[in-house]
């Protein structure tokens, strides 16, 4: 199994470098090949081009992003432009927005002007960006205008920029193979996940395989191995990656409520990380969907309603470190970093500052150490769960133990005859023979109850010498014993048994000044299978000869046999013979 798993993990690792070697990114870009040198600005929707072209209507100080506008500007201007380097393609992240505008801007005030629909857009087989063509570039052209109506995030506009070739804009050939590493190692949790539920019907697992999941959809969405597999819309793309984030969010939120020792987190701890799993995975996740209706406030809405999760993690798991938790101590380095690199990309989704798309490399390399330790964290709680569930289960045989056999004599006692009495009965213990020490009261008032106790003992201890697998010995209580017998002579080996009870008596216990005997009733009964007689049944019957036996001087056995036919012949039934030793 441990080959099977190393190949497949290998496999998988290959096969993925594969994928990232074939991916059209380029290792080194052009000098000049990419302008990211922007002012932007925001405005209503009646704010027409020919009003942007004013220099004070941008604000160039890098700062003040807003996504929150019915529209947003970019200004890219041709002094930033590299000498014989004229842009070709506008690129920028993927997220949603409702139409994308780009102007050339000449010296002499001429406008052109492409218009597309989010549905024009055009993913890079390499990264979370995508590309729309710019209109005819002029040696007199002074700027480059762009303006995008109902924007969704602030990195569509921090991230966007202008590309002589698309592959400019790709990511590396470096960072696609690391992304290809990270999405091969999420494969072995899942694999464990699996493995550990068969095992274990535990609800954290279920909710780590639901984690892992998410985040293996984060990294192809997120970091764009996607579009390396297949050519999917822009919306579908800017959906799908925050959806899995605040999906891999709460999900890790619900695994924390569940994966803990007991006693790792108070009750009211557990129930509130628990509901707060289920608010990231619903709340957050609706603000992901990004509807045009919700573009005012759902960026924001989305960043400020995830953020908490990050709080009541750290909360949890400090709280479960501080009582003690082992486990804790595993996930919080697991999730430290992540908790880290999540901050980061707050910041930059915020608006806070700017930055470039490759700051998502340390939250996918944060997610690589994440999918190590984890790992380690759930092998260490699976043991340390089997060893508890062993623990129980050897408790929970002693007690049963404890509760069907008799403390004195360690015989079975009555309640587990009762339950085990038509099983015994259908295989073959057919014989019920109720053994009643005589005077044994006299025993208990002559010589004291520990003398009585002993001469139990060694009742119980004839019983067991003269049985074997044919017989079962019990203890009802007081100086009552039965004894089931099955096979032939059945009549004849309760007697013996019954003989041998003040020998061992008399041999085990000395002292006593007359010999102690036993009296015993014994019903025998034919085709036993068919019966129809319950426990309580043959004891009133077993318990009547045992007292005519006692009646007719004690020390000897009276018994009956029973004849039972699944329909009673006519003028014929049940067979009684009475015998007394």
């Amino acid at each position: 199994m441990a080959r099977l798993r190393l190949s497949l993990w290998l496999w998988i690792v290959a096969a993925l470098m594969a994928l990232g070697l074939s991916a059209p990114a380029s290792a080194e870009h052009r000098e000049g090949a990419v302008v990211t040198s922007r002012c932007h600005a925001s405005s209503d929707v009646d704010r027409t081009v020919e009003a942007m072209i004013a220099p004070r209507a941008w604000n160039c100080t890098g700062a003040g992003w807003k996504a929150d506008a019915p529209v947003a500007w970019l200004r890219f201007d041709a002094g930033n432009w590299h000498e014989g380097a004229v842009p070709k393609h506008f690129f920028t992240r993927t997220a949603r927005h409702q139409t994308i505008t780009i102007y050339a801007l000449d010296t002499d005030g001429a406008l052109r002007g492409l218009s597309f629909s989010e549905s024009d857009g055009r993913a890079f087989a390499a990264g979370p960006v995508f590309r729309l063509p710019l209109p005819a570039i002029t040696p007199s052209t002074e700027a480059v205008l762009v303006r995008i109506e109902r924007p969704h995030s602030i990195p569509l506009l921090t991230e966007a920029g202008l590309a002589v070739y698309p592959e400019d804009a790709s990511r590396s050939l470096e960072e696609m193979m690391l992304l290809a590493l990270v999405l091969g190692m999420l494969v072995l949790p899942l694999l464990f996940d699996v493995s550990f539920y068969l095992v274990l019907r535990e609800r954290f697992v279920v909710f780590h395989a639901v984690m892992v999941v998410a985040m293996m959809g984060y990294v192809l969405f997120a970091g764009g191995v996607i579009a390396v597999i297949a050519s999917l819309p822009v919306a579908f793309l800017a959906i799908m990656a925050p959806l899995c984030w605040a999906i891999g969010c709460g999900s890790a939120l619900l695994f924390l409520s569940e994966f803990l020792e007991r006693g790792a987190l108070s009750r009211a701890m557990r129930r509130f990380t628990f509901w707060a799993g289920c608010w990231t995975i619903v709340v957050p996740g609706f603000f992901a969907f990004q509807f045009h209706a919700t573009q005012a406030f759902d960026d924001t809405g989305y960043f400020l309603t995830i953020t908490p999760a990050a709080i009541i993690v750290s909360v949890a798991l400090v709280h479960a470190i501080l009582r003690g938790s082992r486990s804790a101590k595993f996930v919080a380095a697991a999730w430290f970093p992540l908790i880290l690199t999540s901050i980061e990309r707050l910041g930059r989704g915020v608006g806070l500052y700017a930055g470039p798309a490759s700051l998502d490399l340390m939250m996918f390399v944060a997610t690589g150490i994440e999918v190590v330790l984890i790992s380690l964290a759930i092998a260490d709680r699976f043991l340390a769960i089997r060893n508890e569930r062993d623990a129980a289960l050897t408790e929970a045989r002693m007690l049963e133990q404890i509760s069907t056999r008799d403390s004195l004599t360690g015989l079975m006692n009555r309640r587990a005859i009762e339950a085990r009495f038509d099983e015994l009965l259908v295989q073959g213990f057919d014989t019920f023979a109720l053994v009643d020490l005589d005077r044994f009261k006299a025993i208990n008032d002559l010589h004291g109850h520990q003398i009585g106790d002993a001469a139990l003992i060694a009742c119980a201890n004839a019983i067991r010498a003269v049985g074997d697998r044919d017989s079962i010995a019990v203890r009802l209580g007081g100086e009552e014993f039965v004894v089931l017998l099955r096979g032939e002579h059945s009549l004849e080996r309760a007697e013996a048994l019954r003989q041998a009870i003040p020998i061992r008596i008399a041999q085990d216990v000395p002292g006593l000044e007359l010999p102690v005997t036993a009296s015993m009733g014994v019903i025998a009964m034919s085709h036993a299978s068919r019966h129809a007689m319950q426990f309580a049944e043959f004891y009133a019957r077993a318990d009547a000869l045992m007292y005519e036996a006692k009646a007719s001087g004690r020390n000897r056995l009276a018994y009956e046999r029973l004849t039972v036919f699944s329909e009673p012949p006519v003028g014929r039934g049940r067979r009684r013979e009475s015998k007394a030793a």
